[in-house]
Order: structure tokens, then sequence, then C-alpha cells
């Protein structure tokens, strides 16, 4: 009852099914989708960079107006205000160096507007730029 196998019918192991080729292609796909989203991420960052400097440079130039028109409405005030004392006796070359002197306080006031407490660094954070 011994049974003679040949060689033909040796039972030979199946091939399996490699999973490789898969696990290539969703590599490359995620890889492909992941620089997608670094590239898209690099540009919304230059957008915004750009819109911040914009909004710097209009703040810039809102505030020069409003620093213009407060000027304005000082030298008005001042104007009225001297409009409406009585002439003084004093030397005219005393008034030339009054008025100069005040004017060189009004410029050097004016030169710089003050800044809100909300703008201030907090010294425990390090301030970076772009």
């Amino acid at each position: 009852m011994l049974n003679l196998v040949t060689e033909s019918e040796v039972a030979t192991p199946k091939p399996k099914q490699s999973m490789l080729p898969i696990l290539v292609v969703l590599f490359v796909v995620s890889y492909g989708m992941m620089t997608m989203l670094i590239v898209e991420q690099g540009r919304t960052i230059d957008t915004q960079r750009f819109l911040i400097k914009q909004l710097f440079s209009d703040t810039a130039q809102l505030t020069a107006l409003k620093n213009g028109a407060v000027q304005k409405q000082n030298q008005n005030q001042a104007k009225a205000h001297a409009r409406s004392q009585a002439p003084s006796q004093a030397a005219p070359a005393e008034k030339a160096k009054t008025s100069r002197s005040a004017g060189k306080l009004h410029q050097q006031e004016s030169l710089k507007p003050p800044t809100a407490a909300s703008d201030t660094a907090d010294e425990r954070r390090n301030l970076s730029t772009i």
C-alpha cells in the first residue's frame, strides 16, 4: 500500500500574490498628494505675507492722514485762539522767538504717533517678523 508519487504529482506551492505593486502605487499616490499639499501651503503663506505687507502700508498711510488732519485742526485752533486774545504789547523780536520755538516743539510732538497698548510686544515672547 505504498503509493509512489511521481514528480509531476508533487504538490508545488502556489505562488503567493504579492502586495508589493499595490503598496508601491499607494505610496506614490500618497507622496504626490503630500507634495501638492506642501505646494499649496507655500502659496497660501506667500499670499498671507503679501496681504500683511499691504495692510501695513495701508495702516501707515491712514496714520499719516490722521496725523495731518490732527495737525490742521491744531493749527486752526491755535489761529482761533490767537485771534481771540488781545494783541500783546511785547516787542516783535520776542514774538518771533516764541513763534519759532513753539513751531519746533509742535513739530517734535507730531513726528511719532502714539502707540496703542495692544501694539506693544510681550516681553516673554520673541518677536519674529516675516
